[in-house]
């Protein structure tokens, strides 16, 4: 069964166009995503905490969408959507709350969530996981959690400084906004 609307925004919400970084995302120094995570660390719990309800309440009404189409199924089955479509609007609210903080969420179960950066002129997300009292790594805009490496105190000291925008001055987005 096709999944509705609200849940397919659900599942798709944390993944950036093509994997790539978000053409918004805001650029963040090491210290300003740090700054972040007391709220960013509540929002990722409430999704981790939520998600495996709607997982199992998508696979409820997998389960009865095989069955035979009674009235009493037919009852069921809109119930089971409308359980799902809250969750899944839940979970939204949730994954815009950190969109507009300007990190992107990569990790339902694992809370996993990635701050845009750059080092040494190229794009890098930071990345941090639920649990995790600080960000300590990061990784290449293609490598993902496998490719997290620890960010080095050489690195943490080229993190601090402000990205330079397109007319030398610091930056807060891609888009060249100050």
């Amino acid at each position: 069964m096709p999944l509705r609307p609200a849940a397919r925004r659900a599942r798709d919400a944390a993944r950036p166009p093509g994997g790539a970084m978000h053409e918004q995302a805001r650029i963040f120094t090491l210290e300003e995503a740090n700054r972040t995570l007391p709220l960013v660390r509540r929002i990722v719990k409430d999704i981790v905490e939520l998600y495996p309800t709607f997982q199992a309440q998508l696979q409820t009404l997998h389960e009865f969408s095989d069955a035979a189409l009674d009235d009493a199924v037919q009852e069921r089955l809109a119930e089971l959507r409308a359980d799902v479509d809250r969750t899944a609007e839940q979970i939204n609210a949730y994954v815009q709350e950190l969109l507009q903080i300007g990190c992107l969420l990569k990790g339902f179960e694992e809370g996993l969530v990635d701050f845009a950066s750059v080092y040494q002129g190229r794009p890098i997300f930071l990345c941090w996981k639920l649990g995790e009292d600080r960000i300590r790594y990061w990784h290449e805009v293609d490598a993902g959690y496998a490719g997290r490496q620890p960010i080095t105190p050489d690195m943490a000291a080229a993190l601090a400084a402000p990205v330079p925008g397109p007319d030398g001055g610091p930056t807060r987005t891609r888009s060249g906004a100050h």
